[in-house]
């Protein structure tokens, strides 16, 4: 089985974290756009382009179904893409986990990037999953990007800015943003004067659906045989080294660098 993801960066490393938890056989194709790299302040027409560039360079692998490991590209290329893929190939998309964070009844806060905060589609998804409950939206100037460069600092100053923003009355936090999940512990150990607060992510919940869309069932326990191949910009690549400061990228490359993401980070991540 082949399961292919794409994003402009690093995005994608969460949820293809998530697959090979899931399904440690499963051949992995992460494709992005490190030239275009951040997606979000670009216009929907050309984020549009850009996803769908990285989607069809996956789709000459013949991947068995594709994530668009991304909110941004989720909101404005979705439908574009499964057009130009499906039935083929079955395209998932990414969406924030505000339904499971709302079904807590709680106060609870979304990070997001600054595009995606107050955006028509973040507000359809909360009228329609959080109608009625306590909800703030946190602009997340410059995380992901702080991500993406794996700089700690900037990573802790970005963290640090948006928790000010967030109000001491939240009892949960909706990751917003793909990148985010990657930098986990930062944000916990930040908000740690809220209380054991649940994060909410969405990899785990993709990476099932994905399963599901081609009828294969989880298999963690599965030998630990499958390959990983990156494309940039269409062309085959090595990870960037950035990736590497990751537990989520290093468990994707197998062999002697094989480090497997943290099971207590991994369950620290709630999915919808």
């Amino acid at each position: 089985m082949k399961i292919a993801l794409v994003d402009s960066g690093l995005g994608l490393l969460a949820a293809a974290a998530a697959v090979r938890r899931q399904r440690p056989d499963a051949a992995l194709l992460l494709s992005g756009d490190p030239e275009g790299m951040p997606w979000g302040p670009r216009d929907p027409q050309d984020i549009t382009a850009r996803a769908l560039a990285c989607a069809r360079a996956a789709a000459r692998y013949r991947p068995d179904a594709l994530i668009v490991a991304c909110n941004t590209a989720s909101v404005h290329a979705l439908d574009t893409i499964r057009a130009a893929l499906e039935p083929d190939i079955p395209v998932i998309g990414t969406v924030p986990a505000i339904k499971p964070a709302a079904a807590a009844g709680a106060p609870f806060a979304i990070w997001a990037t600054p595009a995606t905060t107050g955006s028509p589609y973040q507000r359809r998804l909360i009228a329609e999953f959080a109608a009625g409950a306590t909800v703030t939206e946190v602009p997340c100037h410059g995380l992901a990007d702080a991500v993406e460069r794996a700089d700690a600092r900037a990573v802790e100053a970005a963290v640090a800015a948006a928790a000010e923003l967030t109000p001491p009355h939240t009892a949960a936090l909706v990751l917003g943003c793909t990148h985010y999940e990657l930098v986990t512990g930062p944000i916990a150990e930040r908000l740690a004067h809220l209380g054991p607060l649940p994060l909410y992510g969405s990899a785990d919940a993709v990476a099932a659906q994905a399963l599901r869309r081609i009828g294969a069932a989880p298999a963690p326990d599965a030998p630990a045989t499958g390959s990983l191949l990156v494309l940039a910009g269409g062309r085959e690549a090595s990870l960037p080294a950035a990736a590497l400061r990751y537990p989520e990228t290093r468990s994707l490359t197998g062999g002697a660098n094989q480090v497997a993401a943290s099971p207590d980070r991994a369950r620290a991540i709630r999915s919808s």
